[in-house]
């Protein structure tokens, strides 16, 4: 198993940067590829961007452009930047890693973009 912590969530003015962490701990041999995801109120779960062992990096259009994926092997953590934050970031981030599929999540991290 493998657990995820996120951290960095907080309360952000438009136009503003936030990074997002994420440590894992316990069998992250198993861990391939990490990633991150979040949740609207009404709105079902987005992934945002994702990071293999490899250096294979996706983003999505929700943040396409604006954000920055990174992981630290030696830490077993992942981050995310996002910049030029606006009100409809505002959401829960969720961590989430695996070996082929994306199996272990984070409990979220809260974000809020005031306008």
């Amino acid at each position: 198993q493998v657990q995820l912590v996120e951290s960095g969530g907080g309360l952000v003015q438009t136009g503003g940067s936030l990074t997002l962490a994420c440590t894992a701990s316990g069998s992250t041999s198993l861990i391939n590829v990490m990633g991150w995801y979040r949740q609207a109120p009404g709105h079902q779960r987005e992934v945002l961007a994702t990071i293999t062992n490899s250096g294979n990096i996706v983003y999505t259009k929700p943040v396409e452009g604006r954000s920055t994926i990174s992981r630290d092997h030696a830490k077993n953590a992942v981050f995310l930047r996002i910049d030029n934050l606006k009100p409809e970031d505002t959401a829960i981030y969720y961590c989430t890693a695996g070996q082929n599929t994306l199996d272990y999540w984070g409990q979220g991290t809260q974000v809020t973009v005031s306008s």
